[in-house]
């Protein structure tokens, strides 16, 4: 007897691979949140992902699921070590100044933070790469390359924070390459990616349009 089958059409196919894109995205900013900051000894912070409607939304919607912070199918809200965002640090600041302390511990979180919105639109382009089965290095997935996997809201509050590391764009562009540097390695680490895959599927399965942080927490740490 000929066993019944359930077809898909393009169409959706196309919706259900976006889906997934969103989810290891959201999973991998989120992700990061919570173990890059422990390895960095960084105090918790409180984080939730938030879905509109994910399950209904439109192929338009869902292709454009980040444009602004503000405009979003999904995004992360909450998570920031570092809140409201200070003028630039003045790096040739004597050693021996009271605040050098209090400056190196912000600079440690203003990485954290930059580094943890890096991750988000990386781990979508790995997540596509191994759906593919293709490789996944620096020379094929680059900070430009970021905007083609949901990165330009992120992109746009990673440069927010440069401006509060240094006036200087050429410090700047260093910093950053740096800390895409961390995010890759980040990515790459087979702990790291099983937790990111392991909450990316988790969003998928719950179909909820909140999941908070001690539902995050407690998933990563089982």
């Amino acid at each position: 007897m000929k066993r019944n089958s359930v077809f898909k059409s393009p169409s959706q196919d196309k919706l259900i691979d976006r889906k997934q894109c969103i989810a290891f995205h959201e999973a991998g900013h989120a992700t990061a949140i919570y173990l890059n900051s422990k390895a960095r000894n960084l105090p918790p912070v409180s984080f939730q992902i938030l879905f509109k409607d994910l399950n209904g939304a439109s192929e338009e919607n869902l292709m454009v699921y980040q444009v602004t912070h503000d405009d979003y199918i999904a995004r992360v809200k909450g998570g920031r070590s570092v809140k409201l965002l200070p003028h630039a640090y003045d790096n040739n600041a004597s050693r021996h100044d009271s605040t050098a302390s209090l400056i190196k511990d912000r600079m440690i979180a203003l990485e954290a933070d930059i580094i943890n919105l890096l991750i988000g639109p990386l781990a979508e382009a790995k997540h596509i790469a191994d759906t593919d089965d293709e490789l996944f290095n620096h020379k094929l997935v680059n900070l430009k390359a970021l905007k083609n996997y949901g990165g330009d809201s992120d992109l746009d509050r990673v440069h927010e924070y440069l401006q509060s590391f240094s006036a200087c764009k050429q410090q700047q562009c260093k910093k950053l390459e740096e800390l895409f540097a961390v995010a890759f390695n980040f990515i790459n680490d087979r702990a790291n990616w099983a937790a990111i895959t392991k909450l990316a599927h988790y969003i998928l399965d719950s179909k909820k349009n909140i999941i908070n942080c001690e539902e995050i927490v407690s998933l990563l740490e089982h």
